[in-house]
């Protein structure tokens, strides 16, 4: 009996196939998106898929400041900071972040962070997310693909 027919093959930083993607975020909403946008950073998408290493894609995110929240979660949900000072907790609503400046992609960076692995890896892969508030990008000379996240589970 062969019981060497089957081996698990590892993926390395010189085999892995990292790809360019787009997603829409318009009429999405944030967890559900934040969470398939995690796991496509990781690359659990992909067959060859291996924990300790970047294997995932480089993902684009359009439309980043039309995403949707449930309820009352764009002012009910609180996500807290601390500046490191005596005194110095801070408190953000979805809503007074997305007002900000540049809000659309501190929002949905925040949501992805937290579903990624709180490792050196995990804000190395923080790293391939491109979040834009409109339509346009640029990152036409990746040739990107455009993905339709819903067909994603």
């Amino acid at each position: 009996m062969d019981t060497l027919s089957y081996k698990t093959i590892s993926a390395k930083k010189t085999t892995v196939n990292k790809e360019w993607v787009i997603v829409d975020a318009s009429d999405q909403i944030l967890g559900r998106l934040g969470s398939k946008v995690a796991k496509l950073l990781r690359g659990k998408y992909k067959p060859n898929f291996t924990p300790h290493v970047d294997c995932g894609d480089n993902v684009i995110v359009i439309n980043a400041d039309k995403v949707k929240l449930t309820g009352n979660k764009w002012n009910g949900r609180v996500y807290l900071s601390y500046t490191g000072y005596p005194g110095g907790q801070r408190e953000v609503t979805p809503a007074q972040l997305l007002a900000k400046p540049n809000g659309a992609d501190r929002l949905l960076r925040r949501v992805v962070k937290g579903m990624l692995p709180k490792t050196k890896l995990g804000a190395k892969i923080l790293d391939n997310l491109y979040i834009y508030a409109g339509s346009e990008h640029k990152h036409q000379a990746q040739e990107p693909k455009l993905i339709d996240i819903n067909a994603l589970n």
